[in-house]
Parts: structure tokens; C-alpha cells; sequence
């Protein structure tokens, strides 16, 4: 069981960023949720955040290693980013402070972009956005390369909130899925996942699935984990989507996996070494669909996030377990 316990005031500090530019709405919420005579105080970003580094006891938001070696009374920390690698340094995994987060709660958007790019390949829509009025003149080849995914088999990597949201889109397209995850067991016959597979069914997933969709954390396991040896591993003519990290994906080795022919595509909202330059080609193969990292945009994640986090704070008011808890060890 994974809590803190909050029997007195508690000094909270918010500090806002990309996913939650504005918390002014819900810092009644929080103050609400808070023991008796807590103090809540806004940041609008790290350099105003400093200046409490040395009293907070509850941080909702985000921290650099600067911030942290600064801290004196922290005992909890609630992310407001999916991917918590930037937490991943020595003295803030091996401290006691907990870390909670949006674990579970953004797969939603992260798949509606997955699914975008994904069929922006399939249908050839990101030619026709590209070609524009000259698009009518390449119809014949734009036809000649759409796909339709009704009867083909989509193999999750990661089957945590994103992989879920993933499987459960490629059901409603008529897909066949498959899931690997480190932690196997019994899956869900809605999503089309009878059974979860280990790591040890990798290779079995990647030669059988026409689309392999990355939604893994980045740690130091998944780092430049899909080489060209990976890659080598997958079905000829297969389609890669990666919307969690660039850095799980080795970037010339997706290269030459796409300009070999060997993938049939690679729907990315991440790439490995972010922004990438202007000349990458990444930029100019035409079996590429990207966008700039922006997949994690919703209109529902700070709400669904900062909720978790009241609810959380009524938790550790009655000794009870937290939701979203990070192991710092694992990384996720």
C-alpha cells in the first residue's frame, strides 16, 4: 500500500505547465480537499515555484533535480506529465517521497492520435493534405497504396492505459489484437486481448502484427529499444505507432526500415532527439505521418488529472492507498 498520511495543515504547492496551463480553476477543488488550515499556493512555472522549495509538502505539477535538491519538507509529488522519466534521477528515487501521476488516464487522446496518423497512411490522407490541388492528378497511386484494416492484426506493446485505448479503437476497426506487456497475465475480451503475453512472446507478436503500436514508458529497458534488429523482427510491410516516447525508437534504424520498404509506414506523434532539425527525413519520406509531440492535448486531462489528486488527498487523510502510484524503480 502506497500512501502518506496528512493529519495536520500541509503546505501544497501548484505549479502549472503544458498539460495544465491554467490551475486557478481548481484550486478551490484542492483547498476543499485539503486538511484543515492547509496553505495552497499557484506557481506559473519553476522559477516562481523556487521560492517554496524549502516548505512544500505537496507538489501538484512538475520539478526539476534543481528543485528537488532544494526541498527540505517534500512527501509527495503528483505529476502532471504521463511520462515521468525527468523524475528518473538518483536522489528522488532512492528518497522516500512518493510519486503519483495521470497512470491510466491519457490513453484516450493518446490513441485518437495514434489512430489519426495511423489512417492518415492507410487512406493516404496525409498525401492528399501534402499534394493539395494536385493531389487529383496522383488519385490512381494514392488509390493504388490505401489499405483497409478490417481482418488484419494490430500487436500492443505496453498494455497499460494507452495500449488499452489502442486495442479498443483497433476492435471497433475490426482488428485483431494481440498484447505483450512485462507483467502477463489474463486479458480483455472487449479490447480482442484474450491473453496478455510476456515479453518473451516479443518476436511472436512482432512477425504476426500488420501494425505494431509502441506505448510504452521510456526507461532505460525501452531506450533505442526498437533497432534494426527489432525492426528486422517485424512484418514485411508492416506499420509502426509510437505516441509515448521518441527515444524508445532508434531513429536511423526506423529510417532504414522505411526507406528499405520493410515498414510500410510509421505514424509518429514522437521521435527520438526532439525538436528534430529541419533537414531529417523523416520530414521527407512519404510513408511518414507525424506531428509535433502534440498527441497529449486534451480538453479532459487536467480535470481527469487534478481530480486524482483531490481524491488522493482524501486518501492520505484516511491512511488509505493512493491511485496512480509510480514506481520509481521500475520508472513507471
Amino acid at each position: 500500500m502506497t500512501t502518506i498520511e496528512l493529519s495536520g495543515p500541509t503546505n501544497i504547492l501548484v505549479v502549472e505547465g503544458l498539460t495544465m496551463p491554467d490551475a486557478t480553476p481548481f484550486l478551490d477543488d484542492i483547498a476543499a480537499a485539503a486538511p484543515a488550515g492547509s496553505t495552497v499556493t499557484l506557481a506559473h512555472d519553476m522559477k516562481e515555484a523556487a521560492a517554496h522549495a524549502a516548505s512544500v509538502e505537496v507538489l501538484l505539477g512538475f520539478m526539476t533535480e534543481k528543485f528537488f535538491s532544494e526541498t527540505e519538507q517534500l512527501r509527495w509529488v503528483h505529476s502532471i506529465s504521463s511520462g515521468v522519466d525527468m523524475y528518473m534521477f538518483d536522489a528522488f528515487i532512492n528518497s522516500d517521497v512518493v510519486l503519483t501521476g495521470e497512470k491510466g488516464l491519457v490513453g484516450g487522446h493518446l490513441a485518437d492520435t495514434g489512430w489519426g496518423l495511423l489512417l492518415a497512411l492507410t487512406r493516404q490522407i496525409h498525401t492528399a493534405i501534402r499534394l493539395g490541388p494536385d493531389a487529383w492528378a496522383h488519385r490512381v497511386d494514392m488509390r493504388s497504396k490505401e489499405i483497409e484494416l478490417d481482418g488484419l492484426t494490430m500487436g500492443v506493446l505496453g498494455f497499460g492505459g494507452t495500449g488499452r485505448a489502442m486495442a479498443k479503437r483497433a476492435v471497433a476497426f475490426g482488428m485483431e489484437t494481440l498484447a505483450v506487456d512485462e507483467f502477463p497475465g489474463a486479458g480483455d475480451p472487449a479490447l480482442g486481448v484474450d491473453e496478455v503475453w510476456g515479453l518473451d512472446r516479443l518476436d511472436d507478436l512482432l512477425a504476426t502484427s500488420d501494425v505494431v503500436a509502441i506505448c510504452l514508458p521510456l526507461t532505460e529497458a525501452t531506450d533505442a529499444m526498437f533497432n534494426t534488429e527489432l525492426f528486422a523482427k517485424m512484418k514485411p510491410g508492416s506499420f509502426v505507432v509510437n505516441v509515448t516516447r521518441g527515444e524508445i525508437i532508434d531513429g536511423d534504424a526506423l529510417v532504414e526500415a522505411l526507406t528499405t520498404g520493410h515498414l510500410r509506414g510509421a505514424a509518429l506523434d514522437v521521435a527520438p532527439g526532439e525538436p528534430l532539425p529541419a533537414d531529417h527525413p523523416l520530414f521527407t519520406l512519404d510513408n511518414v505521418a507525424m506531428t509535433p509531440h502534440t498527441a497529449g492535448a486534451s480538453q479532459l486531462r487536467a480535470p481527469k488529472n487534478v481530480a486524482r489528486f483531490v481524491r488522493n488527498l482524501g486518501f492520505a487523510q484516511r491512511g488509505e492507498p493512493f491511485e496512480g502510484v509510480v514506481d520509481k524503480r521500475a520508472g513507471f
